[in-house]
């Protein structure tokens, strides 16, 4: 297999990571982290400008036609800047759950509007009680003569208080349907009886927790004809664990860069720290480790349109072994900063914080190594 960047690839590489370093300073990585919103509305729109938006779009609806490879080459760029626009809700997940689901009237509303900025999504699924289950829907959307009344509480959604419209997994209870069916509900944000209450999250960007109180929708609100939507959500979860962990490894790249740098300037005894034997081991193993994050993070995504098992067994074997190299690196990186690198005056610690909330997102490494021993199982019995 050649694992070679094409030339479309490496300019693209090229062209994000230049932009991330010409915009996301320290300085404007503070402002928006005390913005209300979080994010730039100015970038948001160059990256319409640029193509990142309708990178993963099909081109029948106004998108490039790239994959996941594509997508995870982005993702490591703005992890180095630590990128805080709602690129993972809207365009990896949003657009995602719409490309699967949605009717071909519903792609085309939102789509081509997705591709050119003028529409953001979220992904409200997450549920105190599930656990990181994704089967666990203990929301509720119940069929009434005018469409759909639902109810319920959903927790972390992904820049929820940015998105125009919010796409809500919810049990159908249908008495003309099959009963034990999840389906995704396209609800916009300034629906009555919906409470949106956002929070920052640690490492920059917001995140906010919903609550539906008996929300009225339209019948056409159901995303698609009704099936069980869980091997999408399955499917699109799967891809985010791919772009986050590619993520992650742009940041415990800036971290290496950075760590690097400083023990060459910071001296002890009239030497620099990286004249130390034992910190060079200790920035081999930070190398190493980001090595290993690259190659499983391309593995994760080079497997994303395989079958539903071995698609997910490498998302959950990357998410797991990312999460436990960006503590590593993490750690080290603090470390050899000395008390320094938890100060405001230093990026490592914004950098740490990223890393921290990349291991809890979608499962912390623990439920990734349980799930991925349950589908080797899986495997194996099939």
């Amino acid at each position: 297999m050649d694992l070679n960047l094409s030339d479309e690839q490496r300019l693209l590489r090229e062209s994000a990571e230049r932009f991330v370093a010409e915009s996301y300073d320290a300085n404007h990585r503070r402002k928006m982290a005390n913005d209300p919103l979080g994010y730039s509305p100015a970038v948001w729109k160059q990256f319409a400008e640029l193509g990142w938006l309708a990178l993963p779009i099909a081109e029948e609806f106004g998108g490039l036609g790239g994959g996941a490879v594509e997508t995870g080459i982005l993702m490591e760029a703005f992890g180095r800047g630590l990128v805080s626009e709602p690129y993972v809700a809207t365009v990896v997940l949003g657009a995602a759950l719409v490309d699967m689901c949605g009717s071909t009237a519903q792609k085309q509303a939102r789509l081509p509007r997705i591709a050119d900025g003028s529409l953001k999504l979220a992904f409200a699924h997450s549920e105190r009680a599930a656990r990181f289950d994704l089967s666990k829907v203990a929301t509720a959307a119940h069929k009434t003569a005018q469409g759909w009344r639902l109810a319920g509480h959903k927790i972390a959604v992904l820049d929820g208080h940015a998105a125009d419209e919010i796409i809500v997994s919810a049990n159908i209870h249908d008495p003309q349907g099959p009963s034990g069916r999840i389906g995704l509900f396209l609800v916009p944000a300034r629906t009555p009886s919906l409470t949106i209450s956002d929070y920052p999250r640690l490492g920059g960007g917001r995140a906010c927790n919903i609550e539906l109180s008996e929300v009225h929708l339209p019948e056409d609100a159901l995303l698609g004809d009704g099936h069980d939507a869980l091997p999408a959500i399955e499917a699109a979860i799967d891809r985010a664990m791919a772009a986050l962990g590619a993520e992650a490894v742009g940041i415990m790249q800036t971290l290496l860069d950075t760590t690097l740098e400083y023990t060459k300037i910071r001296k002890q005894f009239g030497r620099p720290l990286s004249a130390n034997q034992v910190i060079r081991h200790r920035l081999a193993d930070m190398a190493m480790q980001v090595d290993e994050a690259r190659s499983i993070a391309l593995r994760a995504a080079l497997k994303i349109d395989a079958e539903p098992v071995e698609r997910a067994r490498a998302a959950s074997g990357a998410k797991a072994k990312i999460g436990r190299c960006a503590r590593f690196i993490g750690e080290q990186a603090i470390q050899l900063h000395g008390g320094m690198g938890v100060t405001e005056e230093l990026e490592v610690g914004a950098y740490f914080k990223r890393l921290v909330a990349f291991d809890t997102l979608f499962g912390g490494s623990a439920h990734h190594y349980r799930r991925h021993a349950e589908l080797g199982r899986t495997a194996i019995s099939a």
